[in-house]
């Protein structure tokens, strides 16, 4: 069991390097601000390996649904009539992209196959790392997602800059 105030200097790291993180401006900043501090505190050796108490996942799994829970609307709801056709096909697109990829990384990169699979998929950063805990792999889950998500948000806004005309919604032609 790892000791208390191990855990809490680990909670402090986490804090640290989420609030360092915030005013970057990179996607999903204090989370992948949070994981860079705690992890490094982490491998300094300084603290022993987190054993955190049972339950704690589980609480940090209720909070992230509960936000993610939160934000829907009626509003969005309501759109999902309209949009459920291009959901449905962009989504088994993801996810059997994700499969193909994954599958190719693990046996032609040598990446283990929990970690590519969950790495490829197409959910976000958060639950994807929760769900790698689960399976051991959490950080290595999160670091791809958090160079996918910093890659995204950097290549795609210029890619629509250049695809769209200025204030326009859809393609030229």
């Amino acid at each position: 069991m790892t000791p208390p105030w191990h855990l809490m200097l680990l909670a402090l790291a986490g804090l640290a390097g989420g609030l360092l993180a915030l005013g970057t401006g990179i996607p999903a900043a204090p989370l992948a601000g949070a994981l860079i501090g705690a992890a490094a505190l982490s491998l300094s050796g300084r603290v022993d390996p987190a054993q955190w108490p049972t339950g704690t996942r589980t609480l940090l799994e209720i909070a992230i649904g509960t936000v993610i829970g939160s934000g829907l609307t009626a509003a969005a709801l309501g759109e999902l009539s309209q949009l459920w056709r291009p959901a449905l096909l962009i989504t088994v697109t993801l996810v059997l992209t994700g499969l193909v990829l994954a599958l190719g990384c693990s046996r032609w990169l040598g990446l283990d196959p929990v970690v590519a699979l969950l790495g490829a998929a197409p959910g976000g950063i958060s639950g994807m790392s929760l769900v790698g805990t689960e399976f051991g792999v959490g950080a290595a889950v999160a670091a791809l997602h958090a160079v996918r998500l910093i890659t995204v948000l950097l290549v795609l806004p210029l890619v629509v800059k250049l695809v769209l005309p200025a204030g326009g919604s859809s393609p030229p032609g």
